[in-house]
Order: structure tokens, then sequence, then C-alpha cells
């Protein structure tokens, strides 16, 4: 009699049990299906700043004399850097490194566009970024405006600049140093520290482009 209840739970139990471990497996199948059609998300080199609620656009002049703004750009990634001209060591080395940068990226650097921001518009006019900016690559954008319309931009990108010195005409400008980096659709995605090197640029703008 014993023998005969123990057998009818067991044909009970071994049912039940097989479907829920056939539920579980399709759900892990199902699951993994998924995992393999929704596409990874990038990992970037440089800092991801995907979603900030801060730099989202200029408008500015640039060296030719035409009004500009990030729209211009749309299809291109674009690299937004502030400095100015009489910059001793930093912008420089800043827009050297992006024409490494543009040079390795071959015929993909045609939709890259490199702006260039003065934080000294008093110094820094149309016709002297015109001779400055494109010396690292013909390409080059360079952007000056009012006191106040580059302090609004600044701002804006939260980026930090103060004259220091002889403030009649010989001073140096104290600013930030990062660069800010859009994607083809003009979202800021990315923020590349000074002396970010020209394998992790590449790598990243390469991203973006391929539309990560």
């Amino acid at each position: 009699m014993g023998f005969s209840a123990t057998s009818s739970a067991t044909a009970t139990l071994y049912p039940r049990l097989l479907r829920r471990l056939r539920a579980a497996a399709l759900g892990l199948l199902a699951l993994g299906a998924l995992a393999a059609c929704t596409p990874p998300e990038p990992v970037f080199r440089s800092t991801d700043i995907s979603g900030a609620d801060y730099g989202k656009g200029f408008t500015l002049t640039d060296h030719h004399g035409q009004v500009r703004s990030l729209a211009d750009f749309r299809g291109k990634v674009v690299t937004l850097f502030f400095g100015y001209t009489q910059c001793p060591d930093v912008c420089p080395t800043a827009l050297s490194g992006m024409s490494e940068v543009i040079g390795r990226l071959g015929a993909d650097g045609e939709r890259v566009q490199v702006v260039f921001v003065t934080v000294d518009p008093e110094r820094d006019t149309p016709a002297l970024l015109a001779e400055y900016v494109p010396l690292f690559d013909p390409r080059f954008l360079g952007l000056t405006g009012s006191p106040e319309e580059i302090a609004a931009v600044a701002k804006e990108f939260r980026v930090f600049y103060r004259k220091s010195g002889d403030l009649e005409g010989h001073y140096t400008v104290d600013h930030s140093a990062g660069t800010y980096v859009f994607d083809p659709q003009g979202r800021l995605r990315l923020y590349l520290r000074h002396g970010e090197t020209a394998e992790t640029v590449v790598a990243d703008i390469q991203a973006l482009l391929d539309g990560k």
C-alpha cells in the first residue's frame, strides 16, 4: 500500500518538474536570443559623457567671417577645443594632436570637423585665426565672437578661462584644456583629456563614425 502511494506521488511530481525545467530552459533561450539581437554598447577609451545636460551647441563666427552653429556640421564628428592663438604650449599641442588623428583616419578624416574656439576674442580676430588655425590643417576652423558670446558658449560647455598678467595687452589666458566630441547626429558624446594618445582618439572617433 505504501509502495503504491509513493509511486503515485512520484508520477505526479515528475511531470510538474519536467514542465518547470522546460519553461526555465525556454526562458534562457529567449534571453540568449534577445542578447544576440541587441548590439553591445560601445566601450570608449576616453571619457564617455553621452547624455550630458550641458554642451548643447554653439553659434559663433568662423575665421572666414561666416556664422557657424553645430547644426552646420551634421553628418560629421565634431571636436571642440577652447584656447587662444598666443597660447605657448597647450593649444598648439592639442591642435597638432588632432592633425595627427585626422591623418591616421585616412579618408574618414574628411568626416571629422575640428573646431577651435578662442577664449581671447579681443586679440584673436577672424584674420588672425585664419592665419593660425589652418597651419595645423586647412580643414580646421577657428571660431570667435564678442566677449559676451564667448563667455556664453564657454559657460554652456563648463569651460573655465581667465586672463593672467599685464591686462593692458601682454597677458596669458589660463583655460580648460580638454576637447569635446560630438557624434554625426550632433550629440555630445566624449570628453578627451589633454594629452590623450592619438591611438585612443582615433579609435573613439572611428567608433562614432561607424555609428556606435
